[in-house]
């Protein structure tokens, strides 16, 4: 099978979010008349979230240590809101009534764990005071609007911080709105009202916010990097010479509000480096290539990296390639004109070589105050830019991956030995300790520890049998393989296509699935052979000759798992002759040993594909419909939006409708998922004889800070959509956000040893966030490694589920995704939906046909 038939991990790549002194800004043509500008520091504003509180005392002594603190907690240093502080302030839980006082679990047994959670112990006892600043006339240059402001330090004090709409002080102004009059060097008069609108007790969120910027600091004080998101360390390189790559250690962390106490969360992480620069790889490229097709080649290549640049450890995603830009363009400096290459010289004491390489573009995200012009994007040196992350080619060789596993794949006991490690050095370290000590925080020398449970494993029911399976073993391959499936459509009228050269593997697979197909009750047909020559146009011709209405499913042997032509077979076969396929790679049936056990795979794909249904568990609700969503953005199709919406339509969760939509950039997903959602409904309406009285939707491919939208907007949209169906229709209804994206990590203890727990093990108390109605699921199995959690978040509810049976649904979901015969990360909707809009995002680029929205054609 190929890669593609798996279930794929949804990495995204993301550059810098906000803008980084060293790089080079492109100004907009209509914002200012030169070419470019150099980058200034981050300038995104903090929430302005009321927050009510009581001052607390406020000594002289206090205002000292503060003031210290703040005139080196400068905004540059923030880089911008750390993404969990987007989901700060939303407070979904008050609404739902069943869930106020308690929303923990009590089904299974309990279990002793750890998290990467270290309890802060002692907090700041000073109050925050949070001001708006007003200019009249106003200011457009936050440099501008700061000089102006502390041309009256001796009012406001040195103790402040302004990010040009809002400053924070640790004292507080005679008057509610303090009128302060400045001049600018031209002699224009500016008025300025600084107006009180908070007071921020040490428990706030602006607070909270505040001790992650001192704790980065504490990281800087440790000479870790910070890189992206995370701090590493360059001082403890791993090197692995023979694949010219380098791994930086690091770390991952948060302070924030947790059920029990504000904590920090900390995990390992680490930054695969490339020791080739951008030019290096360029330049290798022309060889290879040509002159004549090497723009076209290099941009495909180079557009959507993350690359490094060392001089000031910020990290870029290439959004583009100016090739009409050199080193030797120049831009304004202040007054004057200066070159790339003379400001790189000056600024950063580099000299770069190659007079005449093309510039980088990345369109680095940064808020802008309104009416401000738009920042242009940052202009990168291909010299002085370092590839870092894996290429396609790179992960498909087992031996660069084996190698890289081998240091960043951390078994429990490592990882854990890891963070105590990393607080211990922060404890013993004098620096580290006087800074915290100048703030009042410190922190707990013990990772937490919190009591879980573990639900019972679920009975697996196929055909007329059920089953079980070991709990230390989720998966069930052996189990099934001499049962016959619920259902599946007969086979009889169905191709096979393979090249001259793949005729005994096509001979070998067909032998291998009359084998295995007698005993899953799959009833198969001799397949017709077809050969096609071993390219893609041929390949093409050989489809639209044979394929017709009349053809059941189509299976193509591919000499190799080059993308163009699987690209080709799903293009046709999901848009322009819908017909369910399956892709196999010929390598994966050249092993004799492996042949039954790929013929058994492909054989239960392609009977779903069809509309078959392989087994069940047991779902005690009645008219319950599940429905997934996720979202994939495609880069090549003028990065447009995907959103795939997948619903059961009947009650052993067996059956699916799928529906894919296509969005132009910038328009809202769920516009076009809420007519999605309505066609889910009809055809539940024709499957039953009924419209379900209870809908749970699983929202996946949230990325940070996308909480909002789904409360305040896909909540409305999905509620719309079942209005649709009839203003007497209201069924239940439960929005649970699924994240995979988290720095949780748990560890059981069990006989004196630190192991992963397992399958089935729920987290509802301690790390939880008290706001949210969420809960976490461990429901995989690892043999290597650390297992990490997934993080379920309720964020509407009025289907009136206990905690528990909520908990249950989700984890029994777990076990129902039919491309893999065992328990996924995530509800099987939501890796299906997944499975759909990737299909679509990389290969299709066009919403598939109708045809196909009942038959499970993307797995």
């Amino acid at each position: 099978m190929t890669g593609r038939a798996r279930a794929r991990s949804r990495g995204r790549a993301r550059g810098q979010e906000a803008s980084a002194p060293g790089a080079v800004r492109a100004a907009s043509r209509e914002s200012a008349p030169a070419a470019v500008l150099p980058a200034e520091g981050p300038s995104e504003p903090v929430s302005r979230g009321r927050q009510k509180g009581t001052p607390g005392p406020f000594s002289a002594e206090a205002v000292t240590q503060i003031s210290a603190g703040f005139q080196q907690v400068k905004l540059g240093e923030r880089g911008g809101r750390r993404r969990d502080f987007y989901d700060v302030g939303i407070n979904t839980r008050q609404a739902m009534e069943h869930v106020k006082e308690s929303k923990s679990g009590t089904t299974g047994s309990a279990i002793q764990l750890t998290a990467n959670f270290f309890r802060i112990l002692s907090r700041p006892q000073w109050v925050l005071y949070q001001y708006h600043v007003d200019f009249k006339p106003p200011m457009e240059s936050r440099r501008l609007r700061s000089a102006l402001l502390f041309q009256h330090e001796e009012m406001l004090g040195s103790a402040r911080s302004f990010d040009g709409a809002l400053l924070f002080l640790p004292l507080r102004l005679h008057n509610k709105e303090t009128v302060f009059l400045s001049e600018t060097r031209n002699g224009e008069k500016v008025q300025i009202t600084v107006t009180l609108t908070n007071e921020l007790p040490p428990t706030s969120p602006v607070c909270i916010q505040f001790y992650n910027i001192i704790f980065r600091r504490i990281l800087r004080i440790l000479n870790m990097q910070q890189i992206g998101r995370n701090y590493y360390n360059p001082n403890d390189p791993l090197n692995i010479p023979r694949h010219r790559l380098t791994i930086w250690p690091g770390y991952t962390t948060t302070i924030l509000q947790y059920e029990s106490s504000i904590m920090l969360c900390t995990d390992v992480s680490h930054k695969v480096l490339r020791s080739e620069t951008v030019l290096d790889f360029m330049v290798n490229l022309r060889q290879r290539c040509g002159s004549q097709r090497f723009p076209e080649i290099c941009t495909k290549e180079l557009v959507g990296l993350i690359v490094l640049t060392k001089y000031n450890n910020k990290t870029y995603r290439i959004d583009d390639i100016a090739w009409d830009h050199t080193p030797n363009n120049t831009f304004k400096r202040g007054d004057q004109d200066i070159s790339f290459k003379n400001y790189f010289k000056t600024q950063y004491g580099l000299d770069i070589t190659d007079g005449n390489q093309v510039l980088l573009v990345s369109y680095v995200k940064r808020i802008v105050p309104a009416g401000a012009p738009p920042p242009g994007p940052a202009m990168l040196i291909p010299e002085l830019c370092y590839l870092t992350g894996l290429t396609d080619k790179m992960r498909a060789d087992f031996t660069i991956t084996k190698d890289l596993m081998d240091h960043t794949r951390l078994t429990p006991d490592q990882r854990e030995g890891r963070l105590n490690r990393f607080i211990n050095n922060i404890q013993k370290n004098a620096d580290a300790q006087a800074e915290l000590d100048k703030w009042g925080l410190s922190f707990d020398k013990q990772l937490l520890n919190l009591t879980g449970r573990v639900l019972p494993a679920e009975r697996i029911f196929q055909g007329s049998r059920s089953y079980e399976y070991s709990p230390l073993r989720p998966d069930w391959s052996k189990e099934m393989r001499s049962l016959p499936l619920i259902s599946s459509p007969p086979l009889n009228n169905w191709l096979m296509f393979y090249t001259r050269r793949n005729g005994n593997e096509a001979q070998s697979l067909l032998k291998a699935l009359g084998q295995v197909a007698g005993p899953l009750n799959i009833r198969l047909q001799q397949a017709v052979l077809i050969e096609y020559q071993d390219h893609q146009e041929s390949l093409l011709r050989a489809l639209q000759h044979n394929v017709g209405p009349q053809t059941h499913m189509v299976v193509v042997v591919l000499p190799s798992n080059r993308k163009d032509k699987y690209d080709t077979v799903k293009k046709y076969l999901c848009v322009d002759c819908p017909t369910p396929s399956q892709c196999v790679v010929s390598g994966n049936l050249s092993r004799p040993r492996n042949l039954m056990s790929v013929a058994t795979k492909i054989a239960l794909q392609m009977a779903c594909k069809m509309g078959g249904e392989l087994w069940s568990v047991e779902i005690p609700l009645k008219q319950l419909m599940i429905v997934g969503i996720d979202c994939y953005h495609d880069t090549t199709a003028g990065k447009r939006s995907i959103g795939a919406l997948v619903a059961s339509l009947n009650q052993t969760m067996s059956r699916w409708f799928s529906k894919c939509v296509l969005q132009h950039k910038g328009q809202e997903i769920m516009d076009g998922l809420k007519m999605a959602l309505s066609g889910a409904l009809k055809d539940y309406l024709k499957f039953n004889n009924c419209l379900p009285s209870r809908i749970i939707v699983y929202r996946d491919g949230v990325g940070d800070g996308q909480l909002h939208s789904v409360v305040n907007y896909e909540v409305l949209q999905i509620m719309d959509a079942i209005k649709s169906m009839g203003e007497d229709y209201m069924p239940k209804l439960s929005v649970v956000v699924v994240k995979k994206r988290i720095s949780s990590r748990f560890f059981a203890h069990v006989g004196g040893k630190v192991s992963n727990p397992p399958p089935g093990t729920i987290v509802d108390s301690a790390v939880t966030r008290p706001e949210w109605y969420d809960f976490y699921i461990v429901s995989q199995a690892v043999h290597n490694g650390s297992v990490s959690p997934t993080h379920y978040n309720v964020v509407y509810d009025t289907s009136g589920l206990k905690p528990d049976h909520m908990q249950r649904l989700t984890y029994k979901l777990c076990h129902m995704y039919y491309n893999w015969q065992g328990i996924i990360r995530v509800p099987a909707p939501c890796q299906y939906a997944h499975k759909l809009a990737f299909l679509v995002g990389q290969s299709i680029h066009r919403e598939p046909s109708v045809q196909l929205d009942n038959l499970l054609f993307y797995l």
